[in-house]
């Protein structure tokens, strides 16, 4: 009888996992292109979105923009019984001290917050970028319809939240429009000083920043490859941190590193025609998106976006000029490729959010063995934990064990010095957290 039961029991949380992680597909599936199109049209209707443009009319200028972005999301709210909480979070630029600052002015960020049930405290953020540009930043008053950058990531964050907002989750979501991009990132800047002076525990910031061009400048056209910007370990760790990583590794396992692991894993799980590509840099060479000053103040944070960009389309005035079209107009943004990254952007939200938080104080240890030890400390709403192992020269997380509510673990005939581990929290729906690469080493 105790086995018949054991084996009921196991086999109605089998079942009950696999139903939790149908939902991931229902969240695929009700991704609107149509939806992307008709607000990245909107978007490009009020003319232009420079951070310092018209903030009095109803149908130009950022002012405008940011009005229609935060009523989008009290209509979301609305249609789910006022399931999140929209606000403007805001601060104070000077022109003095700023090249890129035509004018003192408020830089203002919409901020919609879908507060979890069980974490609440803890937050998952997508970012898109409300503002453009024409081809001088400091021009506030032409035309700059930058339907792909960013009107793409703002439709796409807006989408999100009227996707997700159909579900409850255990931690919270927020879904934002950044502004102050194009002039030093003071939109995001903003919002990470805020997020740490209200003691937000960030799991990750996913910044969406142009996700709508297929046609790159060098005439390749991709429809399915994306790029996951992260940098190896956080600018904030400290020296003896940085001295202890010589001798145990971790050069590409800090945690906006796992956190683009984790969009990885979650995209090839659930939508394998995609094609993710995990790119070892902050950013761009030489440029910087709005996930940066997350990292800057140690929150976990990465760049998605599309893997062929076209640059006569970016940062452009409106013209024709040697037989080529400049101009971030509304014709060269693919929709269908924007719903798919909606997408990505979409399951990896509702898959953190439905996780456990990760475990805490993970040690290693195994030197001169020829087994690997692990210890670290449970926490609540995790069913059990995984180990995850990798060749040091490997990318992704490519072997794992499930070892259950326990808290620590002897993986045997596994070598410490030829491979990197961590361990995950995995909740009863199934749902994982990110990876904790070890910070402690055990004697």
């Amino acid at each position: 009888m105790r086995f018949l039961l054991v084996s009921i029991l196991i086999i109605f949380s089998n079942t009950l996992v696999a139903q939790n992680h149908l939902k991931i597909y229902d969240i695929i599936d009700a991704v609107s292109a149509e939806h992307i199109k008709n607000d990245v049209q909107t978007l490009v209707n009020f003319g232009t979105r420079n951070t310092f443009s018209d903030t009095i009319s109803n149908t130009r200028g950022i002012g405008a923009a940011r009005r229609w972005i935060k009523k989008e999301f009290e209509t979301i709210s609305k249609d789910c019984d006022n399931c999140i909480n929209v606000f403007y979070q805001k601060d104070f630029v000077t022109k003095e001290g700023n090249s890129r600052v035509p004018h003192d002015a408020w830089v203002v960020n919409v901020v919609a917050i879908q507060k979890g049930t069980t974490y609440p405290n803890r937050y998952i953020i997508m970012s898109g970028d409300i503002d453009s540009r024409a081809s001088d930043t400091m021009d506030f008053t032409t035309d700059a319809p930058g339907a792909n950058d960013n009107a793409s990531g703002m439709a796409g964050t807006i989408e999100a939240a009227r996707v997700l907002s159909k579900y409850k989750f255990e931690s919270s979501i927020v879904y934002v429009g950044l502004s102050g991009e194009e002039q030093g990132l003071f939109g995001g800047a903003g919002l990470a000083n805020y997020a740490k002076d209200n003691n937000w525990e960030i799991i990750g910031v996913l910044n969406n920043d142009m996700i709508g061009n297929i046609k790159g400048v060098d005439g390749v056209i991709d429809n399915r490859t994306f790029r996951i910007f992260s940098e190896p370990v956080p600018p904030t760790e400290t020296e003896r941190q940085r001295k202890l990583r010589r001798f145990y590794g971790g050069e590409v396992d800090g945690i906006s590193r796992q956190l683009a692991r984790y969009v990885h894993k979650t995209t090839k799980t659930y939508m394998p025609e995609m094609n993710p590509m995990l790119v070892y840099r902050l950013d761009r060479f030489g440029r910087g998106g709005h996930h940066r000053p997350f990292n800057d103040l140690g929150f976990p944070g990465i760049r998605i976006m599309e893997a062929h960009e076209n640059y006569t389309q970016q940062h452009q005035d409106i013209r024709v000029e040697n037989g080529i079209k400049y101009g971030d107009v509304i014709e060269h943004v693919n929709f269908e490729y924007a719903e798919k990254l909606t997408a990505v952007n979409a399951i990896n939200l509702a898959s953190l959010a439905w996780a456990p938080p990760p475990p805490s104080n993970v040690a290693i240890g195994g030197v001169v063995e020829p087994s690997v030890k692990f210890k670290w400390d449970k926490v609540a709403g995790a069913k059990g934990y995984k180990i995850y192992w990798r060749d040091t020269t490997s990318p992704t997380w490519d072997n794992s064990r499930y070892v259950g509510d326990i808290s620590e673990f002897m993986l045997d005939g596994i070598v410490i010095d030829n491979y990197f581990f961590g361990i995950a929290s995995v909740g009863p729906n199934g749902f994982e957290s990110v990876v904790v690469f070890p910070n402690q080493v055990m004697r």
